[in-house]
């Protein structure tokens, strides 16, 4: 089940990947990718699943790949303008500005250390699911909603303040 803005773990900085042998992590990581796959997306964080670890699947064009731990090591300096939901968002869609080009370097599976350079739509996508990492709501990078403005007016102010 997909966890749903103004939940607090939308906002909160998750935990880095240290065990990699746990049977947990293989679980987290089906789990993300059946809810991913069940709801039409593109990507999804860990935490968009109520799971605090630094996880992130994405529907490559080879299918869906984890990628732990992910951060950003190098961003190109010309951005692009992006159209941009979320799963966790439903309803609410936008416009963002997003690095064209980025050097994301992560974990595999193993613990090993990898490194992958993206544009375009993945490269908006990582940038989108590190951001839930961090904590950071797609909302923040928008400069214009397209729709669903309203409905996340609304949704911020019912939220509780601990959610906020």
């Amino acid at each position: 089940m997909i966890v749903r803005y103004p939940n607090k773990i939308l906002r909160t900085k998750l935990d880095e990947v240290s065990n990699f042998s746990s049977p947990e992590l293989k679980s987290i990581i089906k789990q993300m990718t059946s809810d991913m796959i069940k709801y039409d997306g593109i990507g999804i964080a860990a935490n968009q699943i109520g799971v605090n670890k630094k996880i992130l699947v994405i529907n490559t064009e080879e299918g869906p790949k984890e990628f732990i731990n992910a951060k950003i090591v190098k961003k190109s300096l010309i951005k692009s303008k992006s159209d941009e939901g979320c799963l966790s968002f439903p309803g609410i869609n936008g416009k963002a500005k997003r690095h064209k080009t980025i050097t994301v370097e992560y974990d595999d599976f193993n613990g090993g250390k990898k490194q992958i350079c993206v544009s375009g739509l993945y490269s908006f996508v990582f940038q989108h699911e590190i951001d839930h990492t961090n904590g950071v709501i797609f909302t923040d990078r928008l400069y214009k909603f397209t729709e669903g403005k309203k409905l996340f007016k609304e949704l911020q102010k019912n939220a509780k303040p601990d959610e906020k």
